[in-house]
């Protein structure tokens, strides 16, 4: 009699167990990874990636102010959360971004700011090495298709 309570203990514990992982491992499989971003950690990055006369034109303390204005850009087009919170994959509507308009953007920015770009290319640069930081750190998403643009 005893043996017959220790099976069903184990079949009960196994079976508990079965269900909570597999709850779990669906559940995880619906969120989006957590990329964390570190604004000292894409700068260095940035920094080190870009050529030699882009370096020598940008200040370090201008860099993050463009990454930061690049992030604030994200924001604006719906692309970075408000919080870093677990959020299901649910994203219905294609959004297609372009280089073109974020280098505008980042041209209008960077003269509020007080940051003088000698030439458009150190931006195309900065946003490229920045993008590859996204990448690294996993926070980028698919591409879109060639017929979308």
């Amino acid at each position: 009699m005893i043996w017959l309570f220790i099976v069903l203990a184990v079949a009960g514990v196994f079976l508990i167990a079965a269900l909570t992982i597999g709850r779990e491992a669906r559940r995880l499989d619906a969120m989006a990874p957590r990329a964390v971003y570190q604004l000292e950690q894409a700068a260095d990055f940035v920094a080190m990636s870009l050529p030699e006369t882009t370096q020598a034109r940008l200040t370090m303390e201008e860099l993050e102010q463009l990454l930061v204005m690049h992030m604030n850009w994200l924001h604006d087009k719906g692309l970075l959360p408000d919080k870093a919170v677990d959020h299901r994959q649910d994203n219905t509507t294609r959004l297609v971004v372009t280089e073109e308009s974020l280098i505008a953007y980042l041209l209008g920015e960077s003269d509020k700011a007080g940051i003088q770009i000698i030439d458009d290319v150190d931006l195309v640069n900065v946003t490229e090495a920045h993008l590859a930081y996204f990448e690294a750190i996993g926070a980028v998403g698919p591409e879109a298709d060639e017929s979308l643009s």
